[in-house]
């Protein structure tokens, strides 16, 4: 009886972890995949839009087309000629006061100097960045807000970070000679 409580109470706790369990989605790009772990239980609201778009499609085919070796490469706003992608829903709330830090291999919004102002647009940090961490809730403090962090795939970052950029499209610098093509990105798992 004993042993029959104990398997019971590990099958719960295993359901428990399961159905509490962040999302998992695949970022597939023409250089190789890339599984990220959303923190939708610190960045609920960074998370749920990201999903968002995620479910629609809105990101296959787009590119990253912001990309600075040393400190992040940014996508979700540019297909690869660097036409604009139109089509963002509403700005969503700044959350970078959530305690998640700008390091090596997380996921964060990109916006403008408006703190409330991210939409799609998203960048993966590939150095740490501390100078981008919430420090106060003030218009030069605010931060960029963490929602996820890279699980598998970081040498595929680190390749996109080590691409040839130069000028493109409205861009004077920064954009990767050889264009970084976001195929698809796909929801795997978690709630």
């Amino acid at each position: 009886m004993r042993l029959f409580k104990v398997l019971i109470l590990g099958i719960l706790l295993w359901s428990a972890q399961a159905f509490a369990a962040n999302p998992l989605v695949e970022i597939k790009t023409s250089v190789g995949a890339i599984r990220v772990e959303l923190y939708a239980d610190k960045a609920p609201k960074s998370a749920a839009n990201f999903l968002q778009y995620v479910k629609d499609g809105f990101y296959d085919g787009l590119a990253f087309h912001r990309v600075i070796d040393g400190f992040m490469i940014q996508g979700g706003g540019h297909y690869p000629d660097l036409r604009e992608k139109k089509g963002d829903r509403p700005p969503i709330e700044n959350e970078a006061g959530n305690g998640l830090k700008n390091a090596l291999g997380t996921l964060a919004m990109a916006r403008t100097s408006n703190p409330h102002s991210a939409t799609a647009q998203f960048f993966i940090n590939v150095a740490n960045n501390a100078f981008l961490d919430f420090r106060e809730a003030t218009p030069a403090g605010f931060g960029y807000a963490v929602f996820g962090k890279v699980t598998q795939g970081m040498e595929v970052v680190m390749r996109i970070a080590h691409t040839p950029t130069g000028p493109g499209g409205p861009f004077a610098k920064d954009v990767p000679r050889q264009p970084v093509v976001i195929e698809s990105i796909t929801f795997l798992s978690g709630k």
